[in-house]
């Protein structure tokens, strides 16, 4: 897995209708070159690592330090996409806003045409992803944009993006899945760096980039919370009148800066005694119930903090080129003629190499010396 989280300014408006509908064909045949060259497990390597995510952005020709760099880049790639998804074997769901809540049915639509034979895999995945950024990793920001990104083999990468003041924060997750990996290696191809197993609920975030580092964050997934974690799961099977009692306690005392979370006791019951009846098996379970979220998670860590002395993550987790210039005249006016050609070249190249699969990758390096 190769995650990360990127922080951008939060800008609002639009991209151009003359830039997006350049950002549309130039977003189409840079994909269509990396999944003819290598194969669309690595359009999702690449998508999921922030820094090359970034980078793609500005040469579609977004300002690098734009929030709608995150929105706009997969809007324009959601959109190349679109009728060639079976060609590429990549389908990508989901969107900003209302668009992100229609996530899981678009997976179910491209299932059901074939794309995946599992679509409930998929639709889980999408959800506990969106939960962690939400609710497990409290640093202030409210997801408000959410992409799942997937091939025919089970294997998914997420981009979504947070709000805070003026502020966005963008997070980056990728999966792959065993039958792919397996593949990958008995065809040769040269893993990009030594997998870490996966999980959901433990540093599923690695390569942070940040300008803004929150001042009260409540990180349920760092490797140091794991005590915490269990003890939470455990506290969220306990009867809701024990749990109740523990935070009427906490609620006298006088708490120290990092325990800022104050709570109202009966405000959860209803929850507690859901997770009470559902004896949730780990933390990842716990996560993924229906109706846990923010305040429950702060008020069960509160508890397994205070009274159990376990130790807990308060630290925020967050630790270009220019090809075409941006919509904003940063670092320069996007340069239209230059822009098209790009497009232009990239389609002449791709359609030589899908007559030549053996000399593929000499179209595309000749593109270096035209």
């Amino acid at each position: 897995m190769r995650t990360g989280v990127a922080n951008l300014p939060l800008h609002y408006g639009k991209a151009p209708r003359w830039l997006f509908e350049k950002m549309v064909p130039l977003a189409r045949e840079i994909s269509r070159a990396i999944v003819y060259e290598y194969d669309s497990e690595e359009l999702l390597v690449r998508l999921s690592d922030p820094f090359w995510f970034q980078s793609f952005g500005c040469v579609l020709g977004f300002d690098w330090h734009s929030s709608g760099l995150t929105t706009t880049t997969l809007g324009a790639l959601k959109e190349a996409l679109k009728g060639q998804e079976n060609e590429l074997g990549i389908y990508v769901c989901g969107g900003k806003g209302k668009t992100s809540r229609k996530t899981p049915r678009e997976i179910e639509g491209y299932c059901e045409k074939g794309a995946f034979s599992k679509p409930s895999i998929l639709t889980s995945s999408s959800r506990l992803s969106a939960k962690v950024d939400n609710n497990a990793l409290q640093d202030g920001f409210t997801l408000y944009h959410h992409n799942f990104i997937f091939t025919s083999s089970g294997s998914w990468a997420v981009v979504q993006q947070g709000m805070s003041d003026y502020y966005a924060r963008r997070y980056h997750w990728r999966f792959q899945s065993k039958t792919q990996n397996t593949l990958r290696l008995r065809s040769g191809q040269a893993k990009h760096k030594k997998e870490k197993e996966f999980s959901f609920v433990r540093e599923p975030h690695a390569g942070i980039a940040s300008q803004k580092l929150g001042v009260r964050t409540l990180n349920l997934v760092a490797g140091e919370s794991e005590n915490t974690r269990q003890t939470v799961t455990e506290l969220s099977k306990e009867k809701p009148e024990k749990i109740l009692n523990y935070l009427k306690k906490i609620n006298e005392l006088t708490l120290s800066e990092h325990h800022y979370v104050k709570v109202n006791p009966e405000s959860i019951r209803k929850i507690l005694l859901s997770t009470y009846e559902r004896q949730a098996q780990d933390f990842q379970a716990l996560l993924g119930m229906e109706g846990v979220g923010a305040k429950t998670l702060r008020a069960l860590t509160l508890i397994s903090d205070l009274i159990f002395g376990t130790r807990t993550s308060v630290k925020d987790p967050a630790k270009f080129s220019f090809a075409h210039g941006g919509k904003d005249g940063h670092p320069y006016p996007v340069d239209r003629e230059g822009y098209q050609k790009s497009i232009d070249i990239l389609q002449k190249a791709i359609n030589k190499a899908k007559i030549g699969k053996s000399d593929r990758i000499e179209a595309l390096r000749r593109l270096a010396f035209n």
